[in-house]
């Protein structure tokens, strides 16, 4: 384990208020969670500091065996259970039989179908009912977050959005799992910025755009959907 230095642990600080005050005024709230390292950080501070905060995750039928086994560790390491959502079967059946399990290479309109229906709709029944939810997006992932607010609210879903590590970097980030030996997702291990489904994320090289770890970002077209950034 590493020390905390002052500068972090004013960040941690800064978080752990933010959070606390999430769930002093904005219960029911929730952290959505795909495992990723800054995940792992807002889930680890919210068991410790402010437990009445839900946490949350997106099960699409294919996430790589990395976090199906790290989920397990957590599910026996922290005392809070992650709530899991899975997409409509009938939904995903259908899907599959009319366009073949891996039908988002084929073309974009493919792809957001896929990402509707197993992560849109399933993350609309998580925050169903919810004041806030939690992210774990950062400002240094990607120039169209370079302003991202710690707060904002979100008019799609209806709810208040918190961004608690915003002005976090990657190196924060990794330094506060170390410091407090919180579990973490293999594949970073790897050279994966990001976690997400299993034919949709591959590790990145060094000075590669953390967006680049997400097959579809070369093309203009294939915006961002769902709640696959996470840590992304």
């Amino acid at each position: 384990m590493s020390e905390i230095k002052p500068a972090l642990a004013t960040k941690i600080d800064a978080v752990i208020a933010v959070l606390k005050d999430i769930e002093q005024n904005y219960l029911p709230a929730t952290l959505a969670t795909s495992f990723g390292a800054e995940d792992m950080v807002l889930m680890d501070l919210i068991c410790k500091h402010a437990p009445g905060i839900d946490i949350f995750t997106l099960d699409t039928g294919r996430l790589p065996k990395e976090t199906y086994e790290l989920m397990q560790t957590l599910n026996n390491h922290y005392y809070k259970k992650v709530e899991v959502f899975f997409p409509n079967t009938a939904d995903v059946e259908l899907f599959v039989t009319n366009n073949g399990p891996n039908a988002f290479y084929d073309s974009v309109e493919l792809r957001k179908q896929c990402c509707g229906l197993r992560k849109v709709v399933p993350l609309n029944r998580a925050l169903s009912g919810k004041k806030a939810w939690i992210t774990g997006m950062r400002r240094s992932q990607s120039v169209t977050r370079s302003e991202l607010p710690v707060s904002e609210w979100d008019g799609d879903h209806g709810l208040q959005k918190f961004s608690p590590l915003t002005d976090w970097s990657n190196g924060n980030v990794w330094a506060y799992l170390r410091a407090n030996d919180v579990p973490y997702n293999k594949l970073h291990d790897e050279g994966y910025a990001s976690i997400g489904c299993a034919p949709c994320t591959r590790a990145i090289t060094m000075g590669e755009d953390i967006r680049a770890g997400r097959w579809w970002w070369e093309d203009p077209e294939n915006k961002e959907c769902g709640l696959h950034v996470k840590s992304n």
